[in-house]
């Protein structure tokens, strides 16, 4: 696998485990189900940014436009589903996005809260895309490989504007400095982490 480069490309740290896209393909019903609220989940934190911050034009204008992405994203998992005769099972702690909102600064006021939720969704969005990849190349299902490789797509892209938005509101050393500790922190907190084939993360 050619995830490393994948990797220095997201600015991420660590490669997800190479056992990973085999364990996620043995139960598509479960990985799919993970995904669907993966994306459910990406269009409520957007609308909260939205609601949030409804005085920064710049956020209301770019994430606005995610919002609709996103909730896309979950029908698209859905038809994908219903495609295959599976169903939508129910949804399950996160444990990664759980623990990477353990690293969130909360306070130091609602500006500097802006720039902790632009690197979180920034890193989420990060290590879905380099998951995605891995889907899109080596999935043994051909047809998954397309489907992910729109996603794939999608997420760098949300990735790019959550990272430009943080750079656009604060100093870039001050982003840059505050996006290392958060690279580090989901390595470690990944390494430490089951490989598990029924989650996205």
């Amino acid at each position: 696998m050619d995830t490393p480069a994948t990797v220095q490309m997201l600015n991420l740290k660590l490669p997800t485990d190479p056992r990973w896209v085999n364990l996620a393909e043995m139960d598509l019903e479960e990985i799919l189900t993970d995904h669907a609220y993966c994306e459910q989940k990406a269009t409520t934190s957007c609308i909260s940014l939205v609601q949030g911050y409804s005085d920064y034009p710049e956020i209301v204008a770019q994430v606005s436009p995610v919002v609709t992405e996103e909730w896309g994203h979950f029908r698209m998992v859905l038809r994908e589903l219903d495609r295959r005769g599976l169903k939508l099972g129910r949804q399950r702690k996160d444990e990664y996005v759980n623990g990477l909102m353990k690293f969130m600064k909360r306070s130091e006021g609602r500006d500097k809260a802006l720039l902790e939720k632009l690197l979180l969704c920034a890193l989420i969005e990060a290590r879905s895309c380099e998951r995605f990849r891995l889907l899109s190349l080596y999935c043994a299902d051909v047809d998954l490989r397309e489907f992910y490789h729109k996603f794939m797509v999608a997420e760098a892209g949300h990735y790019v504007l959550f990272i430009d938005l943080a750079r656009k509101f604060f100093d870039r050393d001050l982003v840059d400095a505050r996006w290392a500790e958060w690279l580090s922190f989901e390595k470690d907190m990944l390494a430490n982490m089951e490989v598990r084939g029924d989650r996205m993360h």
